[in-house]
């Protein structure tokens, strides 16, 4: 209740200040000064557009206040040369200014130090079209998947049920039904707020097998294939690992567990809810990859793939073997980069395990390119991809789509607050207190959400068309270019180059160390031939 400490004070000195009009004719200045401040909390606190507002009424508005000179301090930052933090102001701008339907366009051209050692840019034609329709998408599954599902090309990243509350859910599946654009349930399994919402699914099966375990936590083929019947399931995503943390586990506390919670997972009340580092249902490649089998039959022909941040390469190499080994072949494969965010990581985790974005995707590319089976895969792309240039740098290097959860985070009202993991989010996106959370009106943020996918993919389109391109999936290395260090610049073709089809399995070398990796590999077991 402290939050509503300053508006319970104002009303306070509002009585005080009319009781002392009886006493002092002079009192009726601080009862205005008093009594406006009263009306001003009343109105945050039943308004629904602001949810800082409705949790911090009155002295939520010296956020707004600071937010009307940001320009002014970004600039002494930048003169000063003092770094912002991780994630720039100008993109949090971005995601808000397109989630609100205002505008976006900035004076004076570049807000980027341009000749700055890893400056980015894509090249541009003299001859550029325009792209009328950006509802762009791509068709996810093989040969063996009966019900092949048209994604489009941005979607809702993992975000779990319980990490977000329910109206974050809400908002987040409301605005994906409005859009035409998946959601990824995370590995929290699927809760009524999902179903509510009606937007298409992504089903991500963790170790923990949320929504498809048995009591013991193992997996139950008989759950999941009740669990992936519903019509809103589109796409089988097993999980790996992911980004922020990769190769860690997590426990949910008891004392944490809701009864939505356990509904949603499928777990007791009462008792630790142990998410494990790895899976029990298989332990080698080939085992894995029978178990993508298994989840596609028992799906009744969804697309399956499976999530994970790059570690071991070699390990990744064993997978594919195991792939051309057994004929299984995954509909696709979602590749997640160490910058990758969650509600709370060890910080060396973080900051040190799992590799980033660009390689990661360039390696897991290039690896079904040398295998042969780079055009039976779709790829997607997840990592801290939020503008549109994101999108098409990660198209460029390979993806064939993009996920983001911190740009439709951003689009719910996320502020950056960093408090995921305290249950005190300000804004109700990242806690499970029932007051918090109500700040967070899901009827309007759900349009913003729909709107920022919207408006993301019209900038991706006007980009494509300034390259004189007719998709975004049309962008290739050479588009990309960025800055080595000061008056020198490379291509992407020469930093990240596509090597070619099928030369992994004719055994021909290359300057990157692919096939001595390739060599080392196995399809039955994780472990290195020495």
């Amino acid at each position: 209740m402290d939050r509503y400490t300053i508006f319970a004070l104002v009303v306070l000195l509002a009585v005080v200040s009319a009781v002392g009009l009886a006493y002092a004719p002079w009192a009726w200045m601080p009862l205005a000064i008093f009594g406006a401040l009263s009306a001003l909390g009343v109105y945050d606190v039943i308004q629904r557009r602001h949810a800082i507002l409705r949790n911090y009424p009155v002295i939520g508005h010296m956020r707004f206040l600071f937010e009307g000179i940001r320009p002014e301090i970004r600039q002494y930052l930048i003169e000063n040369d003092h770094d912002e933090e991780p994630f720039s102001r100008e993109t949090r701008s971005i995601v808000y200014q397109r989630a609100k339907g205002v505008e976006d366009k900035r004076p004076f051209g570049t807000q980027k130090r341009v000749y700055d050692a890893g400056y980015e840019w894509l090249t541009h034609s003299m001859v550029p079209k325009h792209l009328a329709d950006t509802d762009f998408r791509v068709r996810i599954g093989g040969p063996e998947c009966k019900q092949p599902y048209d994604a489009s090309i941005y979607n809702i990243s993992a975000m779990s049920f319980g990490a977000l509350s329910a109206n974050a859910i809400s908002a987040l599946n409301k605005g994906a039904k409005m859009g035409g654009f998946a959601h990824d349930t995370g590995e929290g399994g699927i809760s009524r707020y999902h179903r509510e919402g009606g937007g298409d699914l992504i089903y991500e099966v963790g170790s923990g097998y949320f929504g498809c375990r048995k009591a013991d936590g193992t997996f139950d083929p008989d759950k999941f294939a009740e669990t992936a019947a519903d019509p809103q399931v589109k796409l089988i995503e097993l999980k790996l690992s992911q980004g922020a943390k990769p190769g860690h586990g997590g426990m949910l506390p008891a004392s944490k567990i809701s009864p939505e919670i356990a509904d949603a997972r499928g777990i007791p009340m009462g008792v630790d809810c142990i998410s494990p580092a790895s899976h029990s249902a298989f332990s080698n490649p080939m085992e894995m990859m029978e178990f993508i089998g298994l989840l596609r039959e028992r799906s009744g022909g969804k697309p399956v793939g499976f999530k994970f941040c790059v570690g071991h390469r070699r390990e990744f190499m064993c997978v594919v073997k195991a792939m051309l080994k057994t004929g299984i072949v995954p509909d696709f494969i979602v590749v997640d980069g160490k910058e990758g965010g969650t509600g709370a990581a060890p910080l060396e985790f973080a900051n040190h395990m799992g590799m980033p974005l660009v390689e990661g995707l360039t390696f897991v590319h290039n690896t079904l390119r040398g295998a042969g089976l780079r055009d039976q895969i779709k790829l997607g792309a997840s990592g801290k991809v939020v503008t549109a240039f994101d999108i098409a740098r990660v198209l460029a290097l390979g993806a064939d789509w993009a996920n983001s959860a911190r740009g439709f985070m951003f689009a719910i009202g996320c502020i950056h607050a960093q408090a995921c993991h305290t249950n005190e989010c300000p804004v109700g996106v990242a806690t499970q207190d029932k007051l918090r959370q109500r700040a967070l009106d899901v009827d309007d943020k759900s349009h913003r959400v729909a709107r920022f996918h919207r408006n993301t993919l019209k900038a991706l389109g006007e980009m494509t068309g300034a390259a004189g391109l007719d998709h975004p999936s049309d962008f290739l290395p050479h588009h990309l270019l960025m800055r080595e260090k000061d008056h020198e610049m490379v291509t992407g073709q020469e930093v990240y180059p596509y090597l070619p089809e099928g030369f992994l399995v004719r055994g021909e070398e290359d300057a990157f160390g692919y096939l001595m990796r390739w060599r080392r590999s196995r399809a039955s077991s994780f472990d290195p031939i020495e």
